[in-house]
């Protein structure tokens, strides 16, 4: 279990230096800064402890680490290392009492959510526990987890060139709807949720069996999202009231064909 206790000390450290710099700073974005990073410094403990010898270890590593490296360019390219703040943390900001958001901050944007950044890696410790051969299903597992960051790098691609059309005046609507966002009001959140429940596939077949308890770390991570995407879709809705039709007819999170608005309206 040593490796498990860097990663729990390494944690530690993330957590201690977020709340300290949010303290500092007065602004709250410093876990979104590291999201993509510590995951993969945790990974690569798990593999390092053994010499870098185990095969499934090594291959979680590296994908993790394509995951990492992607996610940080795309958080970069919108200015998330310019010092500026998640705008739904002043709207939430708004509604607290000074101390209240204090107090959520170190419970929930530090300490929570650090936590699941350890959790959703751990399928890494299963593997470590049970080091035995890569066979055809990692190889099928690794295919997945290619495909979904495929999904997930095309996903936020539409999304950066339809902000960029808006901002030169040339979109046709007020936010994206085209492409993968015609079948997900949020392909990216299903994409990159998806991701993380197929590493978690990697520790299930080292040990032979789906029942894990290294489960909680994707499923927490998806409880985690279905608040954001509740929390975000109503700041949204509340700047663009057409944006009520758009959730009318497509599917929330998972890719679907859209509803016809006729059942749309039906439904509603």
């Amino acid at each position: 279990m040593a490796p498990l206790i860097v990663v729990a000390l390494t944690a530690a450290g993330v957590c201690l230096f977020t709340w300290i710099t949010s303290l500092i700073t007065h602004e709250h974005s410093w876990v979104d800064r590291l999201w993509s990073i510590v995951p993969v410094v945790y990974v690569w403990i798990f593999a390092g402890f053994t010499g870098l010898s185990d095969v499934r270890l090594v291959v979680m590593a590296v994908l993790v680490t394509l995951w990492g490296a992607r996610l940080t360019f795309n958080f970069a390219r919108k200015g998330g290392y310019t010092g500026t703040e998640d705008y739904r943390w002043p709207i939430l900001r708004a509604r607290m009492k000074p101390w209240q958001f204090e107090v959520f901050n170190l419970l929930f944007i530090v300490i929570y959510q650090n936590a699941i950044l350890v959790l959703i890696t751990l399928a890494a410790l299963t593997a470590y526990l049970n080091q035995t051969p890569f066979g055809v299903l990692d190889v099928l597992v690794t295919v997945l987890f290619l495909a979904l960051l495929a999904g997930e790098t095309v996903a936020d691609q539409q999304q950066w060139d339809f902000h960029k059309a808006k901002a030169a005046g040339e979109a046709e609507t007020r936010f994206v709807t085209s492409g993968l966002w015609k079948f997900s009001r949020h392909p990216n959140f299903f994409f990159e949720q998806a991701q993380w429940w197929t590493l978690f596939l990697f520790g299930a077949v080292a040990a032979g069996s789906l029942l894990q308890w290294t489960v909680l770390g994707p499923l927490l991570l998806t409880l985690l999202f279905v608040g954001s995407t509740v929390f975000t879709e109503s700041i949204t809705k509340s700047k663009y009231p057409e944006y009520a039709d758009y959730q009318a007819v497509t599917s929330p999170i998972v890719p679907w064909f859209p509803r016809a608005r006729k059942a749309a309206r039906a439904v509603a």
